[in-house]
């Protein structure tokens, strides 16, 4: 087997991969022999079938499948060996003349490759990038002790409505006189939250509504014909609309929602038995989780200000352009040419970063495995549990939801991307020189915003 790659321009690649009948012919026979132990032709015992009727059954398929898997192992042993730097896979070159296997070896087949242009990146402490910290203040914890005193509070029975609360009722459908339809419609244990009624003349009704209060009011009004309609008489969307008259709430409750006090029963539902004993300890805890977030919102935006920093280092690169649109358009084959030249740039730019971020990592030993992986798909399970308030789950179940994520489509690359990101963040921060800049998190956050729009 012949290999020869021809790269004059250093960036557009032709493999080029000559195979000779000696290459395949032994693995031929010797597939054509397994098929023989195993084929079920008519008259002939399994085994005993003639090898000549074999060959001529199965010959060209079987040539054809090992031809194929030769030429498949040898593409891929070449670029490994020469350390070939490719972008995306071979592309059937628009060189190649057609192959017809059926006829006598030798056979020619060729291949355009897209090579990563060659560049370095280096940084050192002469390189300065900025690096927001955020301040954690005592505003910013308060907010988040007044966060989890509403989180764990509860509704309590009040005597009057007021703005927010929620009241707890018997609907009756309304006849055009007033009274009780027969046959209406009837809901019992209807829940009513008058402060997102869409109509005010409505919403004025429950003003001071006690429990054993009737009221007399119109949903379909009250909600401006919304969804909300159906959810309250519980009916289907679609039934919706025939119940436009009034009806009677007889209220049975009124609620009014109280935020837990901030005492030792707080801190254990938030942080565990007994893990803080006071309110000092409570906020002190509060503020590392805070400033452990804020971390990872610091080191994000550094890893952008990275990002920046080295593309105007690395500067414009030269590509393959006709054969990387070839192979954007073999990637998104539901998608139009005029796609493929829009989001090209950008595409060039991710490309870039890329590259970089692998030889920034290659230069400081990062290698990215399979727990690193398996530790980002820890993280964001136990992200995902602390926004409905749960701060301290076990292991077993975060380790549990962590697999679940792994098994979904794609997460695989996106957590190893995430690993290297952070790897690399926390490989760098120690080498440049960091310009701090302290920020509040409302200004860090509009920043973010700003320069999002």
């Amino acid at each position: 087997m012949k290999v020869s790659f021809d790269c004059p321009d250093k960036i557009n690649g032709l493999l080029t991969v000559t195979i000779e009948e000696d290459d395949y012919k032994n693995d031929v026979e010797k597939e054509l022999k397994n098929y023989r132990k195993h084929a079920n032709v008519p008259g002939f015992r399994p085994g005993q079938v003639p090898m000549g009727l074999i060959r001529r059954q199965y010959g060209n398929a079987v040539k054809m499948d090992v031809v194929n898997h030769k030429l498949s192992d040898e593409v891929n042993k070449y670029i490994q060996d020469n350390k070939i730097s490719m972008l995306g896979m071979p592309m059937g070159s628009e060189k190649q003349k057609p192959v017809d296997l059926e006829k006598e070896a030798p056979y020619t087949f060729m291949f355009d490759i897209a090579v990563a242009p060659e560049f370095d990146i280096e940084l050192t402490d002469k390189d300065t990038i900025d690096y927001y910290d955020i301040t954690v203040d005592d505003k910013l914890i308060d907010q988040q002790v007044e966060g989890f005193a509403s989180r764990f509070g509860s509704y309590q029975k009040a005597e009057e409505y007021k703005e927010g609360d929620v009241l707890k009722g018997d609907l009756r459908e309304l006849d055009a006189e007033g009274n009780t339809k027969e046959g209406g419609l009837k809901v019992e244990g209807a829940t009513v939250m008058p402060q997102y009624l869409k109509d005010n003349d409505q919403k004025k009704l429950f003003e001071g509504a006690k429990a054993g209060d009737i009221i007399t009011f119109n949903p379909h009004k009250a909600y401006a014909g919304g969804a909300e309609v159906a959810t309250l008489l519980k009916v289907n969307r679609e039934k919706k609309d025939e119940y436009q008259g009034e009806f009677s709430y007889q209220i049975t409750e009124v609620q009014h929602f109280e935020k837990h006090a901030v005492n030792q029963e707080l801190f254990d539902q938030v942080f565990g038995k007994d893990e803080v004993k006071d309110e000092k300890a409570f906020r002190e805890k509060i503020r590392e989780g805070v400033k452990q977030q804020l971390t990872t919102d610091e080191d994000f935006r550094f890893l952008q200000d990275l990002r920046k920093y080295v593309e105007e280092k690395v500067g414009q690169l030269t590509y393959p352009d006709a054969l990387l649109k070839r192979v954007l358009k073999e990637n998104n084959k539901d998608k139009d040419d005029e796609f493929i030249n829009k989001n090209y740039e950008a595409s060039l730019k991710d490309l870039t970063w890329s590259l970089a971020k692998d030889k920034l990592g290659a230069k400081v030993g990062i290698k990215v495995n399979d727990d690193d992986v398996k530790n980002v798909a820890r993280e964001i399970a136990r992200a995902q549990f602390a926004q409905y308030g749960m701060q301290n789950v076990g292991d077993e179940y975060v380790d549990n939801y962590a697999n679940e994520l792994l098994k979904q489509k794609g997460t695989t690359n996106q957590f190893a991307e995430r690993a290297l990101d952070e790897k690399l963040v926390a490989a760098l921060k120690p080498v440049v020189k960091l310009n701090h800049k302290e920020i509040s998190l409302e200004d860090f956050n509009k920043m973010v915003t700003a320069e999002q729009a």
